[in-house]
This record gives structure tokens, sequence and C-alpha cells, in this order.
């Protein structure tokens, strides 16, 4: 399917990181004062003013005169107008209301959503790793928030991103999926799990849908990505294919089973079963799945 096709969050180019820059103090301080600046929470929310589908970021001069040491910098708009990064602990009084990202993903324009994501993955590194995983000393920012350099060790931590894959496997005929306890009542999904070390993408997939649901796939195939910062994945997305076989469900999951193109559409109009949320990459798995049958 085309890049235009794709309908689910995150998936805007974003800002140009402008990595160049990031080493650059004398070029950021410039930015500053006419910079936007998005303001995380510690509940990973969004802190600014405006109508909940048009935000308005403050300025950075309107935070601090100087270009704050801690304020990261998340790159540049195609105007040239540079965005930073604020975690609200820094601030005395933050803006309100907060919004937090599943939210802004369905209301906010593609640009701001994605720069949100970036900063919420980023803060939340940022905020975890304030201690040399090395020698236990405390840990300094710098390259503008994308670096946390050890005084004492010289050990360097940049921030991590965990992959995950999610994988609609059909038999031919039907779409395979799960439930977690803790999901509302009736919400169904694609399977998703963690990459493990030493493994391919398509060892992943394999493995997690065995694990989940004991099915074995003959092949799969990636079909897109999307970056999950709740709070720091990337869900790869794969179609996988399998021979007609029973379920066997496994520890992770409530349920699983098969379900016909019928079943999925006639459930889901009369409300008997609940899809994941528009905004991700497990509806449109599914939804490209039932367009092709």
């Amino acid at each position: 399917m085309s890049e235009s096709a794709r309908r689910f969050a995150f998936q805007h180019a974003g800002l140009d990181r402008a990595e160049h820059l990031r080493e650059d103090s004398a070029a950021l301080d410039a930015l500053w004062p006419q910079a936007k600046v998005l303001i995380v929470d510690a509940e990973g929310q969004a802190r600014c003013q405006g109508e909940p589908d048009r935000p308005e970021f403050p300025h950075g001069v309107s935070l601090a005169g100087e270009r704050p040491e801690y304020a990261s910098f998340l790159g540049l708009a195609e105007s040239g107008e540079a965005w930073f990064a604020l975690a609200g602990e820094r601030l005395a009084e933050l803006p309100v209301p907060a919004l937090d990202l599943r939210s802004a993903a369905t209301r906010w324009p593609s640009l701001q959503a994605s720069a949100f994501a970036q900063a919420r993955g980023l803060l939340h590194w940022q905020q975890r790793n304030r201690f040399c995983g090395g020698c236990g000393h405390s840990l300094s920012l710098s390259r503008a928030g994308f670096c946390a350099r050890c005084s004492q060790c010289g050990l360097e931590q940049y921030p991590r991103t965990d992959p995950a894959i999610i994988v609609a496997v059909s038999d031919g005929e039907r779409l395979l999926l799960g439930r977690q306890t803790s999901w509302p009542e009736n919400r169904w999904s694609v399977l998703a799990g963690f990459m493990e070390p030493g493994e391919s993408l398509e060892q992943t997939v394999a493995r997690e849908v065995m694990e989940e649901a004991g099915v074995l796939i003959r092949e799969c195939h990636y079909a897109a990505s999307q970056p999950w910062p709740f709070p720091s994945a990337l869900m790869l997305g794969f179609h996988a294919t399998a021979d007609e076989q029973p379920v066997t469900v496994g520890a992770e999951l409530q349920d699983a089973r098969w379900f016909s193109a019928t079943e999925l559409r006639s459930q889901s109009a009369s409300g008997a079963m609940l899809s994941p949320p528009g905004f991700s990459i497990a509806r449109w798995l599914i939804d490209d799945w039932l367009g092709r049958h």
C-alpha cells in the first residue's frame, strides 16, 4: 500500500532533526527566542494553549531569556522555525490545558503530533537515565539533549528505541486476532511483541505468533512501521501467512481466534467487537487485510 494510503498517527516526516546543530551552541542560542517549545509534564502530557485541534506553543523567549541547557532541540520546520522540548518539572508554572499523546494523535495536525511523539520519547529517556549504568555517577546531558555523559568514567548513553513487531496473520480466508485481559470488553487486535537479543524481525514474528496463539506461520513480509512512544517502542508491522490450524492460547493472552472478513465487518458494525484505535498501525493492518478480502 502506498504511503498516501496509510492513515495511522506519527507517519508524518516530522521535523528536520538538523543533527549538525546539536553541538552548535551559538546557533541554538540564536534560534531559541523565536523557537516553539513543546512542554511535556511528568505524566507525559503536552502543556500548551489554544484549541484542542489548533495548539499554540510558547516561544522560547517567553519562558527564558536565554536558552536553558536542559532545553532539548527537536529540529527545524520547513519554514526554518526551530522546535525545542522542555520537561514541565523545570517550570514553576505550566500552561493549561494538558493533552495526552493519544488524543493529540487524533486531534492535532500531523507535524505537531509527530513532534510531540519525538519530545515525549526523548524526555522519557532523559528522566529515566540520570545515573551511569557503569559506575552509578550522575549523568549530564549534551548534544542538545540527545546524549547523556558520565564525567566519572566517560560512558555515553543515547536515546533508545525498543523494536516490537505487530503482525496480521491470515490463513487465506481468516485473520488471527487476540485480546488481553486488561483491555476493554470485546476489544480484539492483531498480535504483537518485543524483539529479543539475537533475533531477526522475521524470527520475532514467528516466535510471538507461536507463543501467543500456537500458530506456525509459513512466511511474513514487512508492511509499515509506526513510532509508538508509550514509552519508547517502534512498531514494525508485518503481514504473515499460515496454514489452516487450531489456536492454542498462550499465557500472554486471554483469548485468540480466527475471524473471517464477514465476521469482522458484521461484529464491528454492530458494536459487538471493538477494533484498535484508528490512529494505530494495528487498526491499519486490520483494515488493509479487510480491503483485500
